[in-house]
């Protein structure tokens, strides 16, 4: 979540007139993330989050996500409920930007993960491709494997204080992965952006799981490595093996995982690492002056990939085939 579109007094007046709110009790920009202007609303109604949708996020795929968050807490999933106005409509308009009020969860992110909260992490992941099945519309990977040569070459252009060693060590992991990257494991809608920011934990359990702006069809086993990544190393970068065994632990409770999906683990791994690595130097390079976020430093992922070009099968991860 961000703040890049600031939303004046009189425009959210305008604006909740729709939704029979007319006691504004608080007001505040959220900083964390990258994608979406993101502000906490407390009014005479209760509390919620009022998201304009922009950047990275295209306003054709807004019903998507709000028609897949509706249908995920329809079936008992923790995540944020949209809120239909009085005419029933989800999805408006503010400040010139699609714009839609969200249902605001109780909880707070974590920012040291144990092996406890990993395996609550795995079972919920499991849960939300399960709960998924069904869902009648579909959305492309837009950051998905094809894309990540293109954004490797947008970024090199700038990346002036990156050594030329960095830029061939991305290429040629970008060669291997492209030559070996899988598209015949089983799939559905992912999450893709499962960070320790986007779930929400009370008293050590989870309580929530939020921001679904890069939700899509793809890989069930790489919205795994993408947790990996995000889950499974220590705040210094290093590996932590009982949080990985942890969270594919939980995952199996609720699904188990084919042979193939497992095997590619080490390969997904890799490619999530990759597709941070590059997001978060695009963001770095791009980034947009005067918004209310920080960029994440893109060299994590960096470190991480080398890790996972070292690991050959999942023994590597200190898991059992």
């Amino acid at each position: 979540m961000a703040v890049y579109t600031h939303v004046s007094a009189e425009a959210l007046h305008e604006f909740l007139k729709a939704y029979d709110m007319d006691e504004v009790l608080a007001f505040k920009g959220i900083a964390e993330g990258v994608e979406n202007s993101n502000y906490f609303l407390q009014t005479n109604k209760g509390r919620f989050i009022l998201t304009l949708y922009e950047k990275r996020v295209a306003e054709k795929d807004v019903p998507f996500f709000l028609a897949l968050t509706a249908h995920l807490c329809a079936r008992g999933f923790p995540c944020p409920k949209p809120i239909a106005d009085k005419s029933g409509r989800v999805q408006s308009v503010l400040e010139g930007r699609p714009a839609a009020l969200i249902q605001f969860l109780e909880g707070v992110s974590i920012h040291k993960a144990s092996p406890e909260h990993c395996a609550q992490v795995g079972n919920v992941l499991a849960r939300l491709h399960l709960a998924s099945q069904g869902f009648s519309l579909t959305r492309a990977n837009t950051q998905g494997m094809s894309t990540w040569r293109g954004l490797l070459q947008v970024c090199e252009k700038k990346i002036d204080t990156y050594p030329h060693d960095v830029r061939d060590e991305l290429h040629a992991a970008m060669d291997g992965i492209e030559q070996n990257w899988r598209e015949d494991l089983p799939g559905g809608i992912i999450h893709a952006d499962l960070f320790p920011d986007n779930i929400l934990f009370r008293g050590g359990e989870l309580k929530g799981v939020i921001d679904f702006y890069f939700a899509c069809n793809d890989s069930l086993a790489y919205d795994i490595a993408i947790c990996m990544n995000a889950w499974c190393f220590t705040p210094e970068w290093n590996f932590a093996p009982d949080n990985a065994r942890a969270l594919l632990g939980g995952y199996q409770q609720a699904r188990a995982l084919q042979k193939d999906e497992i095997d590619a683990l080490p390969l997904l791994c890799r490619g999530a690492a990759i597709r941070f690595a590059l997001t978060r130097l695009h963001d770095l390079i791009y980034h947009v002056d005067g918004s209310l976020v920080t960029p994440k430093d893109p060299m994590e992922y960096l470190v991480k990939l080398r890790f996972h070009d070292g690991i050959k099968d999942i023994k590597g991860y200190g898991l059992e085939p």
